[in-house]
């Protein structure tokens, strides 16, 4: 069963997963929204739909061809993810007074592992070694050229329109998109074309925290979608992303294994370490990204200032 990081959340009774995870969704856009799907193993393997199958009207007589889905198989070993936080005994007893030293590591340590799956998000390859998350960015551009849903302003960029945001909605096959996923930058010209056709961005609120709407379409912002990118003789360039949520949807989701934890984020007590005087907590994520079909994510590309 698939779930997101806030309803993990309160799956867990340990006092500090439960303050990791709040850490998390205090600082992540995509954490509110992404579904987690548990897997056994180490790896995952689904199958992404290439096309959907077609049908025809047909003559009294006529022959019937038949016609199904295509798909390709994916199979990816699930990344490792994480890090240790230690904190000196003696500093935790001697400042315990003022503030909590082992929880305001740790927390620092979850937000660093926030950051981190939010950029393999978008940017990872899904190889090297240690082994990458596979980002947005790579689904796309290992598409066959057929099964890419890009669009753009030209062959060097152009200014962000409303009409280039609903034609990268309309790429999306089947009902509207989950989401829009775009940079600060992106979402501040969205603002200001509202604002000069006299309206205001609709927004509503996701687990405490308030997103900007387009036509009902939550905005989900990244810090890792870059502003400098390449499109013909223009570097300073952005891109959007839009797409469908989840396994049922053939949208994009994020597997994960637990070791039986039940939640995506695991934070093990390591305990006293023998070669100094302080103790570990380590925070780790077994986790990859998945995208069930090509027809349910579009990208806006060459989206300048």
């Amino acid at each position: 069963m698939a779930l997101t990081l806030a309803e993990a959340a309160k799956l867990s009774n340990d006092v500090v997963l439960q303050g990791v995870y709040e850490s998390v969704l205090k600082s992540s856009d995509i954490s509110l929204v992404l579904p987690f799907s548990e897997l056994s193993g180490n790896a995952v393997t689904y199958n992404r739909e290439n096309a959907a199958p077609t049908v025809a009207y047909r003559d009294v007589g006529d022959t019937w061809t038949e016609s199904v889905a295509t798909f390709t198989q994916i199979s990816k070993a699930l990344c490792i993810l994480g890090g240790d936080a230690d904190v000196d005994r003696y500093i935790a007893m001697s400042r315990s007074n003022v503030q909590d030293i082992q929880a305001t590591i740790i927390l620092g340590k979850a937000q660093a592992l926030q950051r981190a799956f939010d950029d393999g998000l978008i940017n990872g390859t899904g190889s090297g070694t240690p082994l990458q998350m596979e980002g947005l960015d790579t689904i796309v551009t290992a598409l066959a050229a057929g099964q890419k849903r890009i669009c753009g302003g030209g062959a060097n960029g152009a200014t962000l329109s409303l009409d280039e945001l609903d034609t990268l909605i309309d790429m999306v096959q089947g009902s509207m998109p989950d989401f829009l996923l775009m940079s600060k930058r992106s979402r501040r010209k969205m603002s200001n074309l509202f604002r000069a056709s006299g309206a205001s961005m609709e927004t509503r609120a996701d687990f405490g925290r308030w997103l900007s709407v387009y036509n009902g379409i939550p905005i989900i912002l990244s810090d890792y979608i870059s502003d400098a990118q390449t499109v013909g003789t223009s570097s300073d360039c952005s891109c959007i992303y839009a797409g469908k949520l989840g396994e049922d949807q053939g949208g994009l989701y994020a597997a994960y294994n637990s070791g039986g934890g039940g939640t995506p984020i695991m934070v093990e007590d390591i305990g006293a370490l023998e070669t100094k005087d302080a103790t570990r907590t380590r925070l780790k994520m077994y986790v990859q990204l998945c995208q069930g079909s090509a027809v349910t994510l579009a990208r806006l590309n060459g989206v300048r200032p």
